[in-house]
């Protein structure tokens, strides 16, 4: 599965990139701006923050074979950004069922091996493995080396028990995951990937961990309701566009979890599913700012009609973040599927 492999040390904090090196999501170098009007900067937002810009292609990993390699899509400010927001979201509920699922797996020499799909910076990483017991050792995949670099660098060190926690980074595909990709795996993660695939890739993701017999929490993804503090005529529309432009190239945005459900319960898998929504305040103005910028930039991608009144929307959406009066409520669901241990265990 990999193209390349490099090992760090865990626990260090990486330097934080200037703006030159900062890689933006749209053609040219220029910052995303999902207005068709034409008119820049409308609805512009970080990297990342806004809608996936070429289709059938998920910001930080390359989806289908053949894709042409292309530059980082997600900046690693917006993935800071939310980070907090992730790890408050984040199901609590579901780690005991897996930290059972887990210490009932025959002891490796080396520990739990614990494979993060489409890692970014590392936020699951740094959330999930101080919250399990035992040495690990994190197998970090994703398309950008700049951020594999990140991720590697900012790993934890010790888990929840003092144990040892070492990292590798590998750049790879989900189109070529396979059981055997797996071997030896006890765990793979992801955050915020089901929902950029396509029935058929969800399938193969499920395939490759009920084959290897290895638990799979996937983690963050769109349930396609968004709940404002104070309701606009406008919200059910823009989030009905929104929830369109997710769907686009085959990929399933809302309905990505359903799908995934099926697929893991149909190869033998126990599922589970809680709700891990963003709740967004006064502390979280940055990025409920970004994140909404780039919400109304794909409604208005999907629905360029609604250019004229979302650019309306939007200003008085964030003029009441700003003063600190917005608060929204976006859902997201966490799976957990546990596979039947291989070799029947």
């Amino acid at each position: 599965m990999s193209e390349t492999t490099a090992t760090a040390p865990a626990g260090a904090v990486p330097a934080q990139p200037g703006p030159a090196e900062v890689t933006d999501a749209a053609p040219g170098g220029e910052h995303m701006d999902a207005a068709t009007s034409g008119e820049p900067g409308r609805f512009e937002a970080i990297a990342g923050a806004g809608p996936v810009v070429r289709l059938g292609e998920r910001a930080t990993l390359r989806l289908r074979e053949g894709a042409p390699e292309e530059p980082a899509r997600y900046a690693p400010e917006w993935l800071e950004l939310r980070e907090s927001a992730d790890a408050a979201a984040r199901s609590h509920d579901l780690l005991d069922p897996l930290r059972i699922r887990l210490a009932n797996l025959p002891g490796r020499p080396g520990g739990l091996v614990v494979h993060d799909l489409g890692c970014g910076t590392g936020s699951m990483g740094r959330w999930l493995a101080p919250r399990l017991d035992g040495a690990q050792h994190w197998v970090l995949h994703d398309r950008d080396p700049y951020l594999l670099h990140f991720a590697a660098v900012a790993s934890p060190r010790v888990a929840a028990d003092g144990s040892r926690v070492t990292v590798e980074t590998r750049r790879g595909d989900v189109a070529r995951l396979t059981p055997d990709a797996l071997t030896g795996a006890s765990l793979v993660t992801a955050s915020a990937l089901l929902d950029v695939l396509t029935r058929e890739e969800i399938d193969t993701l499920a395939e490759a961990c009920t084959g290897a017999g290895c638990p799979a929490l996937l983690t963050l993804s769109v349930a396609g309701r968004v709940e404002f503090g104070t309701p606009h005529p406008l919200d059910a529309e823009l989030t009905e566009a929104f929830n369109a432009h997710q769907r686009r190239g085959g990929m399933l945005g809302p309905g990505a979890v359903d799908a995934a459900c099926e697929a893991f319960s149909e190869r033998g898998a126990t599922v589970k599913v809680n709700p891990s929504p963003w709740r967004l305040g006064p502390d979280e103005r940055a990025l409920t700012e970004q994140w909404l910028r780039g919400w109304v930039g794909a409604a208005v991608e999907e629905r360029p009609a609604l250019a004229g009144p979302a650019e309306t929307y939007l200003a008085d959406r964030l003029a009441a973040c700003a003063a600190g009066d917005l608060r929204v409520v976006l859902h997201h669901s966490d799976l957990l599927a546990l596979a039947r241990p291989a070799g029947g265990r």
